[in-house]
């Protein structure tokens, strides 16, 4: 029986001394992350955003972001319907191509459960035509088109009526309608259309009021092409967007701090030339 009792001691003796001897195994890294050399965990956010001038951004801060710990994953979209519905079915982890009225509008009728995160920067809506150079020459009867989602609808039909082209009863109404025109002179026929179509309809058109997204895919440029331009002083701005449950999460935050940091800003004044105005 002592034997016994001694061989069981000296077996848990080596036990515990191996034990002691060992290395520490790396910290398991949690669902939907990876545990990098250092030891810090990398989470992958997914972002849904146009192409232009949002992805590019997003692709510009991916490096910085991968030192902080967040792969960033950039799903492009090239409609406003699809980023924020596929948010709020957790497909994607947040967006970045809306202003808040238009968000604000999608939440009430799509019972989306949306929040802003912050405000990046404002992309000046511009009329443009391919056979005048100012607005002066619309004919009698001229087709004009302007986005079908009603806040930038409204927003276009804004921007005719500072500019003298049509005037509005209230040019603040963020979700003004032909209805609201109280002075129409040439008699202009109003056309909406989805806003990515517009680019490709401006053959056909006599003026378009185009987002300056979907004019610089189109190799439009805002500040040189467009007959009259929004000024910075507006609603507008383009913001990244989450969820309630996840906005406050440590890589949405650093996502935030990111793409309203100083060399973003140099980044979207350099490469835009006031196309696309930070707005922080």
């Amino acid at each position: 029986m002592k034997k016994w009792t001694l061989a069981l001691i000296s077996l848990t003796l080596v036990t515990v001394l191996a034990a002691c001897g060992s290395k520490p195994a790396d910290n398991a890294s949690e669902p939907g992350g990876t545990t990098g050399g250092s030891g810090q965990e990398t989470v992958t956010l997914k972002v849904g955003a146009s192409p232009a001038p949002h992805a590019k951004i997003l692709e510009h801060i991916k490096p910085a972001l991968e030192k902080e710990g967040v792969n960033l994953e950039i799903v492009e979209f090239t409609d406003y319907v699809l980023p924020n519905t596929q948010v709020d079915s957790k497909e994607i982890d947040a967006n970045f191509f809306q202003h808040k009225p238009y968000l604000d509008n999608e939440i009430k009728e799509r019972g989306l459960s949306l929040e802003s995160v912050i405000a990046v920067h404002v992309e000046p809506l511009g009329a443009y035509s391919r056979t005048i150079k100012s607005a002066d020459e619309l004919k009698d009867g001229a087709v004009v088109a302007i986005p079908s989602d009603p806040s930038n609808a409204g927003r276009a039909l804004s921007l005719l009526s500072k500019n003298g082209v049509i005037k509005l009863q209230d040019e603040t109404k963020l979700e003004a309608t032909a209805k609201d025109i109280v002075e129409n002179p040439k008699n202009l026929q109003f056309k909406e259309v989805e806003a990515a179509m517009l680019p490709r309809m401006l053959d056909e058109l006599d003026l378009a009021v185009i987002n300056t997204n979907y004019a610089l895919e189109a190799g439009l440029d805002p500040t040189k092409d467009a007959l009259f331009i929004e000024d910075k002083e507006n609603p507008y701005a383009n913001l990244l967007v989450a969820r309630p449950d996840n906005k406050d999460s440590d890589a949405i935050q650093k996502l935030a701090k990111a793409l309203t940091s100083e060399d973003v800003k140099t980044f979207i004044e350099e490469e835009y030339k006031g196309a696309v105005i930070p707005a922080f």
